[in-house]
């Protein structure tokens, strides 16, 4: 069933894309391009009542089909799960392990009073000399002479 939907859902697409490249901008004449007046070419009202209904016809086709193939992927899978559900849930499970032990003790095993290994240290003041804000060091240059 899904192998029939995507085969009919590849050729609206290809009709619409011929039958969206065949319309003529509103100045231009398409029955003039296969050598007649649009007026003869697809019948008394002309060409744009027969491309605008194609094209209208083929884009809701387009959209149904579409809507339908997504739907049955959601459903084919529903078993996997995601990379950032699996991320929420080994979190979840992590902060669940670490709320059993101690309060007083951070979960890596450390001391209270210390940062964990793999962790960088807090950012300390700056080194002496160096300006605190954005400005340079040095003054500028003044421009007497």
């Amino acid at each position: 069933m899904i192998t029939l939907l995507m085969i009919i859902h590849i050729l609206v697409c290809f009709f619409l894309i011929f039958i969206v490249l065949i319309q003529s901008s509103k100045g231009a004449e398409l029955g003039a391009a296969f050598g007649g007046s649009s007026q003869t070419l697809f019948g008394g009202r002309g060409a744009a009542s027969f491309l605008s209904r194609a094209s209208t016809i083929l884009a809701v086709v387009f959209f149904l089909t579409s809507l339908t193939l997504g739907l049955a992927a959601s459903r084919n899978a529903t078993g996997r799960s995601s990379l950032i559900q699996e991320e929420a849930r080994r979190r979840a499970t992590q902060r669940a392990g670490t709320a059993g032990q101690q309060q007083g003790a951070p979960a890596t095993g450390q001391p209270a009073g210390q940062a964990p290994a793999g962790t960088a240290p807090a950012p300390s003041a700056p080194a002496t000399g160096a300006p605190t804000s954005g400005t340079p060091a040095t003054p500028p240059p003044s421009g007497g002479k």
